[in-house]
């Protein structure tokens, strides 16, 4: 049974259940699986809605994801096909978008897609729940190869 992951990634209120903490967490631990998938730093694209919300989780998000040696790029806000067509285009491995789309305002969410700009496959959402759940996201470090 999943922790964290529903049907469409993660979603919550944002600053109360979607935490910085809580955010820096599955990010770091998804630069990690994202690393050991692709044997390689990869590159993360974070593309967000206008939610106010946004900059927090954007910010947290970047933490996570460079202390693990992840190299990001920061796309501002812009419709969720359009992360998912610059994931492809400039050939990134993932990218993140932080919208809850018709989710009411106090609500944000985190929605991993592939590099060929669909959502990752269940079976990569699990192993990054298996890291948060692991612990080892407290002693991981940034690790460039």
């Amino acid at each position: 049974m999943r922790k964290y992951f529903g049907t469409d990634g993660i979603r919550r209120i944002a600053n109360t259940e979607l935490t910085p903490e809580l955010v820096y967490k599955v990010s770091k631990a998804a630069a990690y699986v994202f690393s050991k998938e692709l044997n390689h730093t990869p590159l993360i694209l974070i593309g967000k809605d206008t939610r106010l919300s946004g900059n927090l989780i954007e910010s947290s998000m970047t933490a996570g994801l460079l202390g693990y040696g992840a190299n990001v790029i920061h796309l501002g806000v812009m419709p969720t096909p359009a992360v998912a067509y610059l994931t492809r285009k400039l050939n990134a491995d993932a990218s993140i978008v932080i919208s809850a789309s018709h989710n009411s305002y106090e609500y944000n969410g985190i929605k991993f897609f592939s590099n060929k700009g669909t959502k990752i496959d269940d079976k990569l959402e699990e192993k990054i729940e298996e890291v948060m759940e692991s612990g080892i996201t407290d002693t991981i470090r940034a690790c460039r190869r």
